[in-house]
């Protein structure tokens, strides 16, 4: 696949902008408090994949709509039809729901999510998934998969929640789908930041804008090393940071970088 522009994009489950080379993403079903539906499970994960070609975008923001984030997969169009499916036809379900996981993660930009009110089961997830989270004091996620009878790993939680918050944390809540308040969040690490609902997305782009302002190229290797190194030990992690760091020592940015510092300048940097 060739790089494009995603400015155009118009999906068909979800809202979708593009300004300033940071993208906005947020489900649009805020009479139900913005569930997931098979359609949008879907489209999310391919366009997640398609950023990675993208050349207008740098950083994405995951943001909630009318007070609530996500609050996970609709019961009626996606519990019910799952409780009459055969297990090729689930499996086919969770892998697809695990795709999504995948593909924020190897988008090669920035994930931020700004949660909002309601954030449980995959929104959850969605947020776990995102390099960075801020919310408000009124945030609500749950990992709620046990209140429904199925197992607290979905989706890649068993693995990532413990490397955010803790293995004690993380298991209490995914044996008991109990709310993690936003106080809680913060102090265990899985929010970066409480901001007040009026201040949430504004604090969220101030961010998004800050890392956009960085050198992108980098920002993308940053994102590849975090997330790979996660299956090496120390000796190899060192190593793949060896490589990755002289590879971005060839860009322009690196160049950038030290003629400012000469000229006693802020960097300007563009991404290559």
């Amino acid at each position: 696949m060739t790089e494009f522009e995603m400015a155009g994009l118009t999906p068909q489950h979800f809202l979708w902008e593009v300004k300033d080379r940071i993208a906005t993403v947020r489900l649009n079903r805020p009479e139900r408090k913005n569930p997931l539906s098979f359609e949008s499970y879907a489209e999310l994960r391919d366009t997640f994949r398609k950023l990675v070609y993208a050349t207008d975008v740098d950083v994405v923001i995951f943001a909630s709509n009318q007070g609530n984030f996500c609050s996970g997969g609709d019961v009626h169009e996606i519990i019910g039809p799952l409780t009459k499916m055969n297990m090729k036809e689930l499996l086919a379900f969770t892998r697809m729901t695990g795709d999504l996981v995948k593909a924020m993660i190897g988008c090669g930009k920035p994930i931020i999510s700004a949660v909002d009110g309601i954030c449980v089961g995959a929104g959850a997830i969605v947020a776990m998934a995102s390099d960075l989270r801020v919310a408000t004091p009124d945030a609500k996620c749950a990992f709620l998969f046990t209140r429904v009878g199925l197992a607290g790993c979905d989706m890649g939680a068993c693995a990532m929640l413990p490397r955010i918050i803790g293995q004690g944390r993380a298991a209490e809540l995914l044996y008991t789908g109990r709310v993690m308040s936003a106080d809680e969040g913060e102090r265990w690490g899985f929010w970066n930041a409480l901001h007040a609902p009026e201040a949430l997305e504004a604090e969220a782009l101030k961010l998004a804008q800050r890392i956009a302002a960085g050198p992108t190229f980098a920002h993308g290797i940053t994102k590849t090393q975090i997330n790979q190194e996660w299956n090496m030990g120390l000796e190899q992690a060192i190593e793949a940071e060896a490589q990755a760091q002289a590879i971005c020592m060839q860009t322009q940015d690196f160049v950038r970088a030290y003629n400012a510092f000469v000229a006693k300048e802020k960097p300007v940097f563009e991404g290559n």
